[in-house]
């Protein structure tokens, strides 16, 4: 903590105090006094005083510029976008925040030390009993948001490099490696690339890795951290989902993540692994990354995916996809197919398929630009206002950003169709207008073009364009291939007789049937909304009962919040905030952009 030491002039200057809380007056600027080869710093409130900024002081050299405007000291960034450290003090932006808002009061000590209890939780439960201590201190909710936003105080004694760690769950132990930058700077905010192995099949244990065997692709300045799955915990379960938010949680909790900037990849199993967790957990990510992967990997029955999947979901977050068209596993022969669907109906992607790679990735030297670039210019919007989730049994709830599903229910008559990337249409189908048994024809269909040539029913075909027609083989089959407009020349049986016929081929084009990417094993329920200012336009499908959380970022909690569900309302009032809501979201959250206000529940009638 710090107290003020009284001087001549308006300004203060801070010196530790073990004791003392700091109480700041808003009318005066204040003066960091750092050690003596440090500049100070002057800091202002911001006009509408819930904010401060720092600025060089006037009367120390190099304090401005040629215009005379006051440049920004602390977290200021120059061309390269980091920030210039200051060092000599350290201090909580948060409690001069609360200090000095409007009608601020002193925290009392118990408060404090909840607050300081809250921050060093090492895991989600151990944050959300600190908030209830904090609860019952009384805490003004202003006071909790603003500290909440600020965030803890980061500790420099961290490990850096390559470090292994690992935690226990309910589930068992769980092992990680981390790679974090030598030049780590708690000030700073760090981007994090959550990166997933491939060969999950052939790890047949749950061991530590060996040191080295966790690769990663190197890119940007980042922290790079590399879970570990194996034979009985692929990937694609939610084992391996709560598995994932454990380990971001855990990190969260040692370094300056920043939280829009947190993105997951893969290799091969990893690459399919991306797609899974896309599909079933998109809230702490900002984009994912598959390379060398496929998604339909997940609809073999071998790979135990766990639930059923719905490619909707990856509706939400951006992909950058990258397979090679000599990869013996997954060609882009395969692969290109499924993708250019998932880009057709609205998913946000980009694919470079490299036609010279196997299963490799020979190709990173000139593909790691593009990819860093494209996490660069996709940062996670915590708060989007719009939102496309599904889910079903075993997974319900099932969360996406400030929108939970809490229960399913029976379809009502009233529900509007939705569309749905799960449904992929099939090629075109050409109908030459015959059902047949091998080459015997046993319909032909009106105004077909069988019919046109002089096909009938009974007929047991013999040559086509004097070729011999096997009888083990559909007669379809065999025009399969035949461009439109060729002359066709037919021997058949009729009865005893040998009748040729003759024509030109011209086969009615049938549009293909769509079909599912992801057999459905169970029900699921749906809600695509968008918010516009405090009003909700939400459609579902099979859902019964759903949450919004509710955030100041977002929503005007001073006016009125309007729900409108399949085009009825079915909320229009005010919300109040709440400090026990915003504490249990921010204790499972950990995330300062994501704090919520209120939980509005909506039950929908069945």
């Amino acid at each position: 903590m710090w107290h003020r030491r009284q001087r001549k002039s308006r300004a203060s200057t801070l010196v530790p105090s073990p004791s003392t809380p700091l109480i700041l007056s808003p009318s005066a600027p204040l003066i960091l006094s750092l050690s003596k080869d440090e500049r100070s710093l002057r800091m202002y409130l911001s006009k509408d005083e819930r904010s401060l900024r720092m600025y060089v002081s006037k009367d120390e050299p190099g304090a401005r510029g040629s215009t005379g405007s006051p440049r920004a000291a602390s977290g200021a960034r120059g061309s390269t976008g980091s920030p210039r450290a200051v060092s000599g003090v350290v201090i909580s932006v948060a409690a001069l925040l609360i200090a000095t808002a409007p009608g601020a009061q002193q925290l009392s000590p118990s408060a404090d030390a909840a607050f300081s209890s809250f921050f060093l939780a090492r895991t989600a439960r151990e944050a959300a009993a600190a908030s209830d201590r904090i609860v019952a201190s009384e805490v003004g909710f202003d006071e909790a948001f603003l500290r909440l936003r600020q965030g803890r105080v980061y500790p420099r004694d961290v490990a850096r490099g390559v470090v292994q760690e690992s935690y226990r769950s309910e589930t068992g132990e769980y092992f990680y490696t981390l790679d974090v930058p030598e030049s780590y700077d708690p000030a700073r905010k760090y981007q994090v690339r959550v990166q997933l192995h491939g060969g999950v099949g052939r790890m047949e244990a749950n061991t530590p890795p060996r040191p080295g065997s966790n690769s990663r692709l190197p890119g940007v300045e980042q922290i790079y951290v590399m879970p570990y799955a194996w034979r009985d915990a692929p990937w694609w379960t939610g084992r391996q989902v709560d598995n994932l938010r454990a380990i971001l949680d855990l990190v969260k909790r040692t370094y300056n993540v920043d939280e829009n900037r947190v993105v997951v990849s893969g290799v091969s199993d990893g690459g399919t692994g991306a797609y899974y967790t896309a599909m079933r957990e998109t809230t702490p990510f900002a984009s994912f990354l598959p390379l060398n992967g496929f998604i339909l990997v997940l609809k073999n029955e071998t790979s135990e995916a766990d639930g059923d999947l719905f490619p909707n979901n990856l509706l939400n977050k951006p992909l950058f996809i990258v397979n090679g068209g000599r990869d013996p596993m997954y060609p882009t022969s395969v692969v290109d197919p499924y993708v250019e669907h998932l880009k057709s109906d609205g998913v946000d992607l980009v694919y470079r398929p490299q036609p010279t790679a196997a299963h490799d990735t020979s190709w990173w030297p000139e593909i790691k630009d593009s990819f860093e670039r494209f996490v660069a210019d996709h940062p996670r919007v915590p708060l989007p206002d719009a939102l496309s989730w599904e889910s079903g049994p075993p997974n319900i709830p099932s969360r996406a950003h400030w929108m939970v599903i809490d229960r399913l229910g029976a379809g009502r008559p009233d529900e509007p169709p939705l569309p749905d990337v799960n449904r992929m249409p099939t090629p075109p189908v050409l109908d030459f207008g015959i059902r047949e048994s091998g080459t015997r024809i046993n319909r032909v269909v009106k105004g077909s073009n069988a019919e046109q040539i002089g096909l009938r029913s009974g007929d047991v075909v013999l040559t086509i364009n004097n070729q011999p027609a096997s009888p083990g083989t559909d007669v379809a089959d065999l025009l399969r291939g035949y461009p439109s407009g060729r002359p066709l020349l037919f021997t058949v049986t009729r009865g005893r007789e040998s009748v040729r016929l003759a024509g030109r081929y011209a086969p009615t084009v049938l549009p293909g049937e769509s079909d599912a990417m992801f057999p459905r094993q169970r029900e699921s329920g749906r809600i695509d909304l968008i918010r516009t200012g405090n009003r909700v336009d939400a459609r579902s499908r099979g859902v019964a009962a759903f949450t919004l959380l509710l955030s100041p970022d977002q929503f005007d909690l001073n006016r009125a919040v309007t729900v409108v569900v399949n085009g009825r309302t079915v909320f229009d009032g005010i919300v109040q905030r709440d400090t026990r809501t915003l504490l249990k979201w921010a204790a499972r959250d950990n995330d300062r952009t994501m704090l919520f206000a209120a939980e509005l529940q909506i039950a929908l009638p069945q």
